[in-house]
């Protein structure tokens, strides 16, 4: 079964890879043990981009087919995979709503907060509520 990922554009560190992942239309991760994150992810996953402080700002559905680029002068040091059906956000989905949307589909209760660690490179969250995302998006955010 597809999985869902979220995947950090990376901006606080380095400004540059959000612009090439949008203009690309990839996600990516450098330098280890980050850029092998992106070697798990198959066929068909859906990948959410996200920005710091911003939201979801674009998705696509992975190709599962694994680049690997040399980086800053580094060698191999980004993985990046390249996105089919790749959107852009007319309007960025704020990690509290999407927060909000993965509590209403789990429990139905704003009390009982879906909780959701932003500061990482990658997260793996259900099919099924990654599904409700997309779906949102479709409807207020394309």
């Amino acid at each position: 079964m597809p999985k869902v990922y979220i995947i950090n554009t990376n901006k606080s560190h380095n400004p540059n890879a959000e612009n090439d992942m949008l203009n690309n239309m990839k996600c990516a991760a450098y330098y280890s043990h980050w850029k092998h994150y992106i070697d798990t992810i198959e066929a068909n996953d859906i990948v959410y981009l996200y920005s710091n402080g911003v939201g979801i700002i674009a998705r696509g559905i992975a190709t599962g087919i694994v680049e690997i680029d040399d980086y800053n002068g580094e060698e191999n040091e980004e993985h990046y995979m390249h996105l089919d059906r790749f959107e852009k956000m007319n309007k960025p989905l704020t990690a509290e709503k999407f927060t909000n949307i993965l509590t209403m589909a789990t429990s139905g209760d704003q009390n009982k907060q879906y909780k959701i660690q932003w500061n990482q490179t990658m997260i793996l969250i259900a099919y099924s509520l990654g599904l409700k995302v997309w779906q949102e998006i479709t409807k207020h955010h394309i």
